[in-house]
């Protein structure tokens, strides 16, 4: 069908964006930023669903400038009946202003209300659109969604396509500083996503070069989650159903371990928050398990065991992908998605091709379902130790046996934990600090590896008890973030192999059983000096390799005789020292922890001690050339 500009429907305009930028891109922080850039993309993989396009290009020109370029139909230039100017200016100065809204030209699409481009348009203090259409390259520029230059229609060419080049607005983002990761990320789901798109990324600050292309789709993304990791069978369950109102295709498994990997689309928007297809999904699982377990005999009535929607999460591994005409998402950045009818279609189809493939396979049946009511009774044994535990209540002043020295302060927003290694150090850190408002938790060796254990072994763990009853949320079910007791929780470890074991332990802990805390920006982690450089009556610190180096440099062009220790642990430091470098908030360097860098340190955990060994070889073998500090 032709796409005109006709096709283009207009609702209303675009003032009140900038006034309040959050309703329509969830903020103004990092992730408001990247949205941006989603919103572009997401107009070009609509291009490719519907088959008109084959390449994207994703070009970082700088810190604040970045291109989008497919090769699809391009956006028109033609005269809109309506507004009497051109379809591309309608679309990019005008809110709710495009060609999705009554499925002609898209029949699913993730820029569903029109707003994508033309908030893109209205955030951006300079915007350039490249089409490529009726045998011309036509070009217009703008400045906070007003266009700067007319409609010029340059040169010849037979090819479509539409670029857009754009770059954020610091009146309106305190930050603009476009994350290489954050954007493979969202790439490589896109290219997951719609098999036989290739997407080029470029980013020329370093001239850094990726490229994705998939033909098998979600057989691959579920390759790459599951890598490294052992599962309950060899194979994958792989579903696909269509009919006049939906396009669903899933794929899952399940892993030995707890974890859980959950990833649900609509129209290739990732929705985090879920939603009714992934609530369908979860009854069906429930549903269906229970049914075929009890017909197998594995379940029995007797024994008091029956699955509930948390015990089908344990181990799971899902990517749920659907395609629908007319989604209803809560809020323009689509994290959770609304359809009651999307729930519905979700579980019938679900429980049919489910319950249909575990009595073509019972051996496989019987492997996944046991590993189901592992799940389940590990969450009756947890619910018994989460009580024992949550029976010590913490008060303001009790150590904990003498381990937790608390601060006097009771105001949770002024309070500190820090989480140290050993004795030694939390000697000097309890001595250097500042009773008010810093508590000190010292931690004896390595805390359990909850990579293997169960929530109820993980309970009986006494260095994780001490640490559950200090933070004062609980977890699990129990878990409320309201209850936490300081605003910082500082995980403070050695600068050695030994001190990045345990804060990787601390950091997989936080991950899977407290991750609200890493969500909200609770967790952070200490970046103790690495050296002293003792020059004369003068002292410096310095926190890398390099910055000793530059000290050292500018300490030897003056003349001066100097001494450059190298500290091996925290409690080498005396408590002035300690304060000086890692407790003071006028000096120290604190990292706070994201999910990104938990999910990172959660993996690389689960390839190096889990139970798969050809993965772990692999990483070594890769890797252990990097290595330049070898701790023997």
């Amino acid at each position: 069908m032709d796409y005109k500009a006709e096709h283009i429907q207009v609702l209303e305009g675009i003032e009140a964006v900038r006034k309040r930028p959050g309703m329509y891109i969830g903020g103004t922080g990092i992730d408001g930023l990247h949205h941006l850039v989603w919103e572009v993309v997401a107009n070009s993989v609509d291009e490719a669903m519907m088959g008109y396009a084959k390449n994207i290009d994703v070009i970082i020109e700088n810190d604040h400038r970045i291109a989008i370029i497919d090769d699809g139909r391009g956006i028109p230039v033609d005269i809109h009946p309506k507004t009497k100017k051109s379809a591309l200016e309608t679309v990019l100065t005008m809110l709710h202003a495009g060609g999705k809204f009554d499925q002609k030209i898209y029949k699913s699409a993730g820029g569903l209300h029109g707003v994508g481009v033309s908030v893109v348009n209205a955030l951006s203090r300079y915007l350039k659109a490249i089409v490529k259409r009726d045998g011309y390259i036509w070009v217009q520029e703008y400045k906070q969604g007003k266009p700067i230059t007319p409609l010029k229609q340059t040169k010849k060419t037979g090819e479509t396509g539409t670029t857009i080049i754009f770059e954020p607005d610091p009146e309106i983002f305190p930050k603009v500083e476009f994350e290489r990761k954050k954007i493979l990320d969202y790439l490589r789901h896109q290219s997951y996503l719609t098999p036989g798109l290739r997407i080029n990324f470029c980013d020329k600050r370093d001239d850094f070069i990726y490229s994705f292309y998939f033909e098998k789709g979600l057989v691959a993304f579920l390759k790459h989650l599951i890598f490294g990791r052992q599962t309950v069978i060899d194979e994958y369950l792989h579903f696909v159903d269509k009919n006049e109102r939906f396009e669903l295709e899933t794929i899952f498994t399940y892993l030995e371990s707890t974890d859980c990997y959950e990833y649900f689309f609509t129209n290739n928007i990732i929705n985090p928050e879920g939603g009714t297809h992934q609530l369908g999904f979860r009854n069906a699982l429930v549903k269906v398990f229970n049914k075929v377990g009890t017909g197998l005999g594995i379940i029995k009535e007797k024994n008091g065991l029956t699955i509930n929607i948390d015990d089908v999460r344990g181990g799971l591994v899902v990517i749920l992908s659907l395609k629908l005409a007319e989604p209803q998402f809560e809020g323009q950045t689509k994290a959770k998605l609304g359809n009651p009818e999307a729930r519905g279609f979700v579980e019938e189809t679900i429980s049919t091709k489910l319950e249909e493939w575990l009595h073509k396979n019972p051996a496989q049946a019987k492997q996944i379902i046991n590993r189901v009511l592992l799940n389940t009774q590990a969450r009756k044994a947890a619910r018994a130790a989460r009580e024992a535990v949550l029976k010590k209540k913490i008060q303001t002043g009790l150590t904990l046996s003498g381990k937790l020295a608390d601060c006097s302060s009771h105001d949770p927003a002024k309070r500190e934990l820090f989480v140290v290694e050993g004795d030694s150090a939390g000697g000097s850190a309890k001595q250097g600090r500042n009773r008010i408002f810093q508590a000190v938790l010292p931690l004896r060796g390595k805390i359990l590896n909850v990579e293997k254990a169960t929530l109820d072994k993980i309970l009986k763990s006494q260095e994780i008890k001490n640490l559950i009853i200090s933070l004062g949320t609980g977890l699990g079910k129990d878990f409320n973030l309201e209850n936490l007791r300081y605003s910082k929780i500082i995980i403070a470890t050695d600068a050695d192999s030994d001190g990045n074991h345990i804060r990787t332990l601390l950091l997989t802990l936080f991950y899977r059983y407290f991750k609200p805390l890493i969500a909200n920006g609770f967790i952070y982690i200490a970046q103790p000096p690495l050296y002293k450089i003792q020059a004369g009556k003068n002292v410096f610190y310095a926190y890398s390799d390099q910055e000793k180096d530059r000290i050292v440099k500018e300490v030897i062009a003056k003349k001066v005789n100097f001494d450059v220790q190298r500290y091996k642990g925290l409690g080498e430091m005396n408590p002035e020292e300690l304060w000086a470098t890692t407790l003071d908030p006028e000096k120290r360097v604190l990292k706070q922890v994201t999910l990104k860098d938990a999910e990172e340190a959660d993996r690389i955990f689960s390839i190096l001690m889990g139970q798969e060994v050809e993965p772990r070889k692999l990483f070594i073998e890769t890797y252990a050339k990097e290595v330049q500090n070898l701790d023997i």
